[in-house]
């Protein structure tokens, strides 16, 4: 949606929010209907301006502004839902009292749920806010494959997804996240998609901690629908550049011990994992070369090597992932939904929306998200590095 109709749709928003609650507000506390009415005001002003940058050919705004502005949209998000949930409550309040009969303090009622409107929504955002800024936990998981060769038992990959590096996610907030899986002493690390949120001139700084990530068979990268937003491009040169292993449609073996001595090529593929990465779910409609492909992602590969993973952004490239035969796909794209209630709208886009799940033969893995997207905000889906540990079934 271009920057203006999208800047009187969420004013016309805050208007609804006014007129619901600050009658209500004002009967009971003047001064606390005056500082919503100001933060509604803040609010409706300041939601615009991190896509100002990204929309139009203004010079940049300073970082406090996007900030104030990406904070405002958790706010917005928390207060608008709960205005909405408010007027079902109160709708449902008339009718019982309608058709039962039952007394009810309407003028009492009115005024303490816009109260607790306000307040619930500004707990969430606080309490969401300091859920985003911290260094992810790491989230072990295992992963039972059906005759999953001893030599592969215990392989470990750590995973990292939508970090989203820009406005807000600096330089900083990688390096902790850097040390932190280093402390993991992964035999491969995985970062699947949506890294970046800006271009390689502005964020290249901030994405070089990258280059220090640790594994005993490296980093691996593909892509999600965020870098076709930023320049994918570009962003595969820079990660290419920095160390990284980007996977397009394709695949790499990695050994999980050293080979002595002569052997068979069924001995060699027990011996083996098959790591492969598969462009964006979407990619498609951003160059037609990037088509998602699974089973092009095969290609050339052993058929003596049978433990077999792939990389894939978005959960929904499961089916063509389970049709080219893998046994396990590691995701991310839904960050878990990242707040309440956008957590219930996700199954609407993928099959999965978190943890890990099972597609008849196929076990899919799907990350919340090691940082966030927009508003600092993670309520009710913690962001999270995952340890991915291979074991028999």
């Amino acid at each position: 949606m271009p920057l203006r109709p999208l800047s009187i749709l969420t004013a016309l928003l805050h208007v609804y929010i006014a007129l619901r609650l600050l009658p209500a507000l004002f009967a009971l506390t003047p001064a606390g209907a005056l500082l919503l009415l100001a933060m509604l005001v803040v609010s409706a002003a300041t939601i615009p301006l991190p896509f100002v940058r990204m929309r139009t050919e203004r010079p940049p705004l300073p970082d406090a502004w996007r900030w104030i502005g990406l904070i405002s949209m958790g706010w917005f998000s928390s207060m608008f839902v709960l205005t909405l949930a408010r007027d079902a409550g109160l709708a449902l309040t008339w009718g019982a009292q309608w058709a039962a009969g039952v007394q009810v303090d309407w003028p009492g009622t009115q005024r303490w749920s816009a109260v607790a409107v306000a307040l619930l929504a500004t707990l969430v955002t606080t309490i969401g806010f300091f859920n985003a800024r911290r260094t992810a936990r790491v989230q072990t998981v295992e992963v039972p494959i059906a005759g999953l060769p001893p030599a592969l038992i215990g392989f470990t990959i750590a995973q990292l997804s939508d970090i989203h590096v820009g406005p807000t996610i600096r330089r900083g907030y990688i390096e902790r996240i850097v040390d932190a899986v280093n402390r993991l002493e992964a035999d491969a690390i995985a970062i699947t998609g949506d890294l970046v949120d800006g271009s390689v001139a502005e964020l290249r700084d901030h994405i070089a901690p990258l280059a220090d990530l640790r594994a005993r068979h490296g980093t691996f990268v593909v892509t999600g629908n965020h870098e076709y937003y930023a320049g994918a491009h570009a962003w595969i040169d820079e990660l290419r550049r920095l160390g990284l292993t980007v996977l397009l449609n394709e695949h790499v073996l990695l050994a999980a011990r050293r080979a002595k001595g002569a052997q068979t090529d069924e001995e060699v593929g027990a011996m083996t994992l098959l790591l492969a990465g598969v462009t964006d779910y979407t990619a498609v409609h951003f160059d037609a070369a990037h088509a998602s492909d699974p089973q092009a992602a095969l290609a050339g590969a052993p058929e003596a090597v049978t433990t077999r993973v792939l990389l894939a952004h978005q959960p929904r490239s499961a089916p063509a992932a389970l049709e080219a035969g893998f046994q396990l796909q590691i995701s991310g794209h839904t960050h878990g939904g990242q707040f309440f209630p956008w957590n219930l709208f996700v199954p609407l886009q993928q099959p999965f929306t978190a943890g890990l799940n099972r597609l008849e033969g196929m076990w899919v893995y799907t990350s919340r998200g090691t940082g966030y997207w927009g508003p600092p905000k993670r309520f009710g889906a913690p962001s999270e590095i995952t340890l991915l540990r291979l074991v028999a079934r």
